[in-house]
């Protein structure tokens, strides 16, 4: 076994392959009609993409037609992903002589080098900046086939972790909270037929709870919360508990439980306290928490856009826009609370975390934007007096 060696190429390859996988996170592309090309990506990283090129460039201009086809293809990445930039860095392991690489070494968002051993590394500092133990972590004792072995097991152990890890954030759950928060409607709203005298009269909805601007400033701020159980009429009740059962349920599924209880409550009262400061009146609804679970998916399918990414951006960002754009259009719909909603939505999403993807960084910068929204709101709702 230890007399089989490999080639100087494929042995950068697989090592380079080992540090992107195994220590940064970097999950492979599968691209067709891309020969002697490795794609990676890992969409949390300051290079979005790593190419490693195997295929021999001889001279400038295959170099051209190379960079204009990856151009195209990450075209097309951005799209599928939802993402404006993709910063690239490719690292052709078989470039020619005749190359003059200084002319292609930083091109709108890539980055170039030319690797003929893994010391070659050092000599780019957006490499060293960027990847500073990647020559420690690229330095195996193993030789020939124990090399390609041992190489092999641990990108495989790292896939089976990724794809567990995945498994584990979208295995079907029922979704418990959803499901009774769902009949707490439905509850409420009967007893608003039961015990009063219907769900569109303004006195029976104040009476159970509703939002009406001055009892709030009154002190009595449980309607805050209890505003968004009540609903004014049979097609708002059925409109928004089909909403929910179709986002909450998915919500519930991705964040958990308990995460997302406080992306529903907290949406909730921060929809209403963008609602006091705009809006006038009595209103009631659990649209601005619905919204804000629209905002925790947009968030979520951010991170996992390489699974959501064509979902999030041809049907849950169009839908928001187009009910958004309703409640500017027709009368009688809280606006304010949808938008408050799904900021605040957001905002806790990246509070709490995505399973697997947020770093402590991002949940600690959710917290201040969380808390400085709060208090922006708060101040407008109570003790804004307007210009």
């Amino acid at each position: 076994m230890d007399t089989i060696q490999l080639g100087r190429n494929d042995e950068i390859v697989m090592k380079l392959l080992h540090y992107f996988i195994t220590e940064k996170g970097y999950n492979p592309v599968i691209l067709h009609g891309v020969k002697d090309e490795i794609w990676l990506e890992n969409m949390e990283e300051d290079y979005e993409i790593i190419r490693i090129v195997s295929e021999y460039i001889h001279n400038d201009e295959q170099m051209h037609f190379n960079l204009f086809r990856t151009k195209q293809i990450i075209k097309k990445i951005k799209k599928s992903t939802c993402t404006f930039k993709v910063n690239t860095l490719s690292l052709f392991v078989n470039l020619g002589d005749n190359v003059a690489l200084q002319k292609f070494e930083h091109t709108n968002q890539m980055d170039c080098a030319k690797i003929v051993s893994i010391d070659d590394l050092t000599k780019y500092d957006f490499i060293v900046q960027e990847f500073p133990n990647i020559t420690v972590k690229t330095d195996f004792k193993e030789e020939g086939m124990r090399l390609f072995l041992k190489i092999t097991e641990d990108i495989s152990n790292k896939n089976k972790q990724i794809s567990m890890q995945a498994e584990n954030v979208f295995k079907k759950k029922k979704p418990l909270f959803t499901i009774v928060i769902i009949a707490l409607n439905i509850l409420l709203f009967s007893l608003m037929y039961i015990l009063g005298n219907g769900s569109e009269n303004s006195n029976t909805l104040v009476q159970f709870g509703a939002m009406e601007k001055e009892l709030v400033q009154e002190g009595e701020f449980y309607r805050l919360l209890t505003s968004s159980f009540l609903h004014i009429g049979m097609f708002h009740l059925l409109c928004n508990m089909y909403c929910l059962y179709i986002v909450g349920g998915e919500i519930e599924n991705f964040y958990g439980k308990w995460k997302f209880l406080l992306i529903y409550f907290g949406s909730a009262i921060l929809g209403n306290l963008l609602s006091m400061s705009i809006t006038s009146g009595v209103s009631a609804g659990a649209s601005g928490a619905i919204f804000g679970l629209f905002g925790a998916l947009i968030y979520f399918g951010y991170h996992y856009r390489v699974y959501l990414g064509s979902v999030i951006r041809s049907q849950i960002i169009p839908l928001v826009l187009l009910n958004l754009g309703l409640g500017f259009m027709l009368p009688r719909i809280d606006n304010a609370a949808h938008i408050g909603g799904l900021v605040g939505g957001i905002l806790l999403s990246a509070f709490l975390g995505v399973k697997y993807k947020s770093t402590q960084l991002e949940k600690v910068n959710g917290f201040i934007l969380t808390t400085l929204f709060t208090v922006f709101l708060v101040y407008l709702a109570f003790f804004f007096k307007g210009i």
